[in-house]
């Protein structure tokens, strides 16, 4: 078993047909959708995951009576189904069915899968500047995790490894950087850790608040602020905090060999520490 999914009431395995052709969501890409991880017998902040998650249903009109607690509930039934340890990734995932462009919150639907998948090894990424940006929060619904924002993250994607790259710098409608086409930022700068400044035009995910909290507390000064494409370049160090890989470093940046670095390190070892201690527990199945 790799994967399930919750769906009317039951887990249902493997790649079940979803969604019609008629279905306001596979017409108007409407779905919004969030992630989690579950690993080592924990799911570290999947309750803020699945807070998101509801503020994404609304964003875009839709409705649910599930709450945040229903959420966390079939999330970890459904990673309990996993033999004990198994790295799992969460996904939550709503959608309206009926509608034309505006959709019909009534008759919103949801479904949850739960699958295996290894939190990546951070063996370092290596990265240049996208050509795509991210957009204006009034050019499109950047407020949610909306499924209808990825297609460019893919685009910019492809564009890195079309070069020889991993991943991309994606700057913002300002032309100020944004984030990876995959994660959330950061450099350190003479001890100091860098992020963006949150403006709407990228997710401001969980992970990296969670980090920015986490370095703080142990000493280390974290600044949210505007931050140029040549700053990166010049960096001491360069990292991404994400859901899907959690801490990485970027071990190139364009035709720059560039080391993990102790600010980094601090953060992998400290976010991981956290998790491995987090109240929400994977029931054994």
């Amino acid at each position: 078993m790799t994967a399930i999914h919750f769906i009317d009431g039951k887990w249902i395995e493997g790649n079940p047909p979803l969604m019609g052709p008629m279905d306001q969501a596979f017409w108007f890409a409407t779905g919004v959708f969030d992630g989690a991880r579950a690993f080592d017998g924990v799911a570290p902040d999947l309750d803020q995951h699945c807070a998101r998650m509801l503020r994404s249903v609304g964003h875009f009109g839709l409705a649910t009576e599930l709450t945040v607690d229903d959420l966390i509930e079939v999330a970890l039934d459904g990673c309990a189904r996993f033999a004990a340890g198994t790295e799992l990734y969460i996904r939550p995932y709503f959608y309206p069915q009926k509608g034309f462009l505006v959709a019909e919150p009534d008759s919103t639907r949801f479904v949850m899968t739960v699958y295996e998948e290894p939190i990546p090894e951070p063996n370092g990424s290596q990265v240049l500047l996208s050509s795509y940006r991210r957009p204006a929060p009034d050019t499109a619904p950047t407020m949610a995790k909306a499924a209808c924002l990825y297609p460019m993250s893919g685009f910019a994607i492809k564009e890195a490894q079309d070069k020889g790259f991993d991943n991309a710098v994606m700057l913002d409608h300002e032309n100020n950087v944004a984030e990876f086409a995959t994660a959330n930022l950061w450099i350190a700068k003479d001890g100091v850790a860098h992020t963006p400044a949150w403006n709407g035009s990228f997710l401001n995910g969980v992970t990296r608040q969670r980090v920015i909290k986490l370095l703080r507390e142990t000493g280390i000064e974290v600044v949210e602020r505007t931050i140029s494409y040549d700053e990166v370049k010049a960096a001491d160090e360069i990292f991404s905090t994400g859901n899907f890989a959690k801490v990485v470093p970027v071990t190139r940046i364009e035709d720059r060999e560039i080391q993990p670095g102790p600010i980094y390190r601090q953060a992998r070892d400290t976010y991981f520490e956290y998790a491995r201690q987090s109240d929400i527990k994977v029931p054994k199945g």
